[in-house]
């Protein structure tokens, strides 16, 4: 593996914090079963970034569960960070990013023969790696949606209360979800206004689904 470029944001976390990190969780599996094979060399950049829209959103799907389940506890809900551990969402989106995360996916990290972050390399494998990377990348920056919750919290009343045109609001959610910026540089946010437009972009629009996914979006954005 080639030397990471070091990230300024994550060079500012102390010792102190990661004291507190992560040393003792025991990892849990991820089914990636929906994912297609990467291989059993470890790879360096996201696999799952440009193999079309089906799969990236599977490795959402599947990275957001995986990211809640072995991550959040020290990384923060929804990739936030609350300061104990270096706030992933703002590794970029490019090969750099990538080396780091995956450095510390693979081989844990240990200060002062203290471990303050699991390997998880052997234990969930590459695919799972790269789902939960996919999701880290996708998240929305601080504030992105500042400006956007007020007609968001009007879409979703709408939706729940069943006077709005569903098709009229699929692409006012659509067109929202373009606007929101990542922390990581990535094109897309994984953003509410993004599930809610997708689960609505369907055969039989969700739109009970699309309210939740604004609903508890909303409430985790505050």
């Amino acid at each position: 593996m080639t030397k990471i470029v070091p990230l300024t944001t994550l060079s500012l976390i102390t010792a102190a914090g990661m004291a507190l990190a992560h040393g003792d969780v025991a990892p849990q599996p991820m089914n990636t079963d929906a994912l297609p094979d990467v291989g059993e060399e470890w790879l360096i950049e996201n696999p799952y970034r440009d193999q079309g829209e089906e799969v990236w959103k599977a490795a959402i799907e599947i990275g957001d569960s995986g990211y809640n389940q072995n991550c959040a506890r020290c990384h923060g809900l929804g990739g936030v960070s609350g300061g104990l551990a270096p706030d992933l969402r703002y590794l970029e989106a490019e090969e750099y990013g990538d080396e780091w995360y995956m450095e510390r996916f693979i081989s844990g990290y240990t200060q002062n023969g203290i471990t303050k972050m699991p390997a998880f390399g052997d234990l969930l494998g590459q695919k799972a790696a790269w789902a939960i990377r996919t999701y880290i990348e996708t998240r929305p920056d601080d504030g992105a949606l500042d400006d956007l919750t007020p007609r968001l919290k009007e879409i979703r009343d709408e939706l729940a209360g069943g006077a709005g045109d569903v098709e009229a609001l699929k692409a006012e959610l659509a067109e929202i979800a373009g606007e929101v910026e990542t922390a990581s540089g990535a094109p897309v946010a994984d953003s509410p206004a993004f599930r809610a437009a997708n689960l609505l972009d369907r055969e039989s629009p969700d739109v009970k689904g699309a309210t939740q996914a604004l609903t508890i979006g909303l409430s985790a954005a505050n």
